[in-house]
């Protein structure tokens, strides 16, 4: 079945209603019909019909054998961090959302967790810092917000010859143009919230796994901590996921046609766009996806501009977040990285010139004739 074809349809007929829309179960429990005996549901913490019918859509989407639908992305974050023991250590991308930094050495180092920060990029990096402590490889591609891109499949060897899990945050392409689990991952993560949802109206993550194994123990951490996606949430994101392809194609219009505007612009002293012929990891990226994204970085020449830009668009939104319908600037220094150190933003590229632009699906002239007049109207 084509991947358009899957979104719409999902796993399938809903029930014996008929119904076109999937239904909404919003019991939090389910009776039995006697004892030792079961309708497959018990508990909403260990399952709910909605959200395993999302989590087998989705799982299907990534060509995996398993997912997990989750409160949000950052929970789904954590739970893959619990298959780990004190003591472990874990290789991490060196641009990742702030967010993630913030877990792993707030909160995860104290627990006994030790992470070596990398470019994923640069394969040499990697094989440098393994370890015999290392049990896995995390990152992302194209990275946030710098876009930097990672060879899946070369990654992917290297931890096969050294027994590591290779675990890759998918949001920014989704299924739609990048599956990492065929490129040889073990585990992919996504902040639901984002792309997949694609409307700025609900809070999701997931993970999507291809080991039997592994599915069963973060089953077990799902039904442990409770961090479950409710099933309101849930139907909101299978009504998403129906036009994620239409919307995709349209994000990366309007990104490509953006990038290439914004690259003539006086002000702006360089463009992160994956789609960008001149971008370093161009080929890897077209080599691996079907496509390159709607999301843009861009550098003005000064922070002054960048503050006077967040405050003269119109169309476009001063906002957090990204892969909804509508456009939104984010100003990564002071909101998705705010937790890093000067210092660490600077080795990582993010400085106060940097902005970050999640193309929506609004028509591209409209989006372009809003950021002519931004900048026109820069004192």
């Amino acid at each position: 079945m084509d991947f358009a074809t899957k979104c719409v349809h999902g796993i399938g007929a809903n029930d014996a209603t008929g119904s076109v829309s999937p239904a909404i179960y919003i019991s939090s429990t389910f009776a039995h019909p006697r004892l030792g005996e079961t309708t497959g549901f018990a508990y909403i913490r260990e399952a709910n019909p909605t959200r395993q019918r999302l989590e087998k859509l989705v799982a299907s989407l990534e060509n995996g054998l398993d997912a997990l639908a989750f409160a949000s992305g950052m929970a789904a974050v954590d739970a893959v961090l619990r298959l780990f023991k004190p003591g472990d250590h874990i290789i991490t991308g060196n641009d990742l959302y702030g967010g993630s930094f913030r877990l792993f050495h707030r909160y995860e180092e104290q627990n006994g967790l030790s992470f070596t920060v990398v470019h994923t990029s640069k394969l040499e990096e990697i094989t440098a810092a393994i370890t015999p402590q290392t049990k896995a490889i995390y990152l992302e591609t194209p990275t946030n917000p710098t876009m930097e891109i990672s060879d899946l499949r070369a990654i992917s060897k290297i931890a096969k010859d050294n027994n590591l899990l290779v675990i890759v945050d998918n949001t920014f392409l989704t299924p739609y143009f990048q599956k990492p689990l065929d490129l040889g991952a073990d585990i992919i993560i996504h902040s639901g919230t984002k792309y997949l949802a694609g409307r700025n109206d609900v809070l999701a993550g997931f993970t999507i796994v291809k080991d039997e194994k592994i599915a069963e123990e973060l089953r077990l951490i799902y039904k442990s901590t409770g961090a479950c996606l409710g099933a309101m949430d849930a139907w909101l994101v299978i009504r998403g996921i129906k036009t994620l392809p239409l919307r995709m194609e349209q994000h990366q219009r309007n990104a490509q046609a953006i990038a290439q505007w914004l690259q003539k612009q006086p002000k702006v002293k360089y463009v992160l766009y994956p789609g960008l012929p001149q971008h370093p990891g161009y080929a890897i990226n077209a080599s691996q996806t079907t496509g390159f994204g709607g999301m843009i970085s861009f550098a003005v020449d000064s922070a002054d501009t960048a503050r006077q830009l967040l405050e003269k668009v119109k169309l476009i939104q001063f906002a957090e977040s990204l892969g909804g319908t509508e456009s939104l600037l984010t100003y990564p220094i002071r909101q998705t990285h705010a937790d890093l150190t000067p210092e660490e933003c600077a080795e990582k590229g993010i400085t106060d010139c940097l902005l970050r632009l999640s193309t929506g699906i609004e028509a591209t002239d409209d989006l372009i004739a809003d950021l002519e007049q931004a900048f026109a109207a820069l004192e």
